[in-house]
């Protein structure tokens, strides 16, 4: 069905268009389905882990990947210093303050090492040198600049995003870090989309001093490690755009939101938008993505998807 959606002529004249910032370097799992159809902008820093290029090709219709560090300021060939810690993935353009989480195992990957002068552009005029006039996903992991990046997207851009993803801070990593609840703040101040996910990830509380206290072997250290519960440090959000405004809820875009949705499991408000698309637009396609939709939700059923909600309903009654 996605496939069916995605090769009509919507999409060869106005392909969905997704930006990675903060680019591992492998396709997005989320992106697997659609992204051959797809314009992917992409964006990494720190070159001891990843190549710096900027090419057309790979696993997207076109790819554009760019060696700067985007940033939210408007300003044309600046440069900025760029803050490299023990693990390159924890590297940022904000200062690290390992002091701030020296009790938690994962403390010692933000040790700075050294700090470089990279090159940076805004993500609004990166976009703006390609033509880009809406962006469809929004992906962002840029260790502590989530919001401020998804908010120089520009007020037109930002409120046309079909689904965004953040990864901010519960407690602070960064000096004047993006935290999780400002993005919950503006988000909702916004009013343009809803959260679909909310994940908290993190690290054990416990000092790396004490972890090595228990065995100096490596491997024995990580089974230590992996015994331990992790407390929240920051959270993964996914949000989904609520297609309340005009400038939304076009055929283009709606195709695509159901994809999306789709995509991310969230088969309710798949149903829901094909419903909106039924008041709006006479095409027959959504019949198919209705019924598709419910199909989904079927299955689910039937395959017990449900039973995880009613063992927990049980062990609350039980008392466990």
């Amino acid at each position: 069905m996605i496939d069916k959606i995605l090769s009509r002529p919507e999409f060869q004249q106005e392909p969905p268009v997704l930006v990675d910032i903060g680019a591992s370097g492998q396709l997005h799992n989320r992106w697997k389905t659609f992204a051959k159809y797809s314009v992917c902008i992409a964006f990494d820093a720190d070159d001891r882990d990843f190549g710096y290029v900027e090419s057309e090709s790979g696993h997207f219709r076109k790819l554009y990947t760019f060696n700067h560090i985007v940033t939210s300021t408007d300003t044309p060939n600046d440069t900025s210093d760029f803050y490299l810690t023990a693990s390159p993935h924890c590297s940022s353009l904000l200062r690290p303050r390992p002091d701030l989480i020296e009790e938690y195992a994962f403390a010692p990957k933000f040790e700075p090492t050294k700090v470089v002068q990279l090159k940076t552009r805004s993500l609004r005029s990166t976009l703006d040198s390609l033509n880009i006039a809406q962006v469809d996903w929004f992906k962002t992991d840029s260790q502590g600049t989530d919001l401020r990046l998804f908010r120089n997207l520009g007020d037109n851009r930002m409120k046309n995003v079909l689904t965004a993803e953040f990864e901010p801070g519960i407690t602070s990593i960064y000096e004047g870090e993006d935290k999780l609840y400002t993005v919950l703040q503006v988000m909702e101040e916004t009013g343009s989309h809803w959260l679909a996910e909310l994940l908290p990830k993190g690290s054990p509380r416990i000092t790396p001093a004490l972890l090595d206290s228990f065995t100096a072997n490596p491997l024995l250290k990580k089974f230590v490690l992996f015994s331990l519960k992790n407390s929240a440090v920051w959270g993964e959000m996914t949000y989904l755009n609520r297609f309340s405004g005009e400038s939304t809820l076009t055929l283009r875009n709606v195709l695509l939101g159901w994809v999306f949705a789709t995509t991310l499991k969230q088969h309710g408000f798949a149903l829901i938008l094909t419903q909106k698309a039924k008041s709006c637009f006479s095409d027959p396609i959504f019949a198919e993505m209705e019924a598709y939709s419910r199909r989904r939700i079927w299955g689910r059923v039937f395959g017990l998807g449900f039973w995880p909600e009613v063992v927990k309903k049980f062990d609350k009654l039980l008392g466990r």
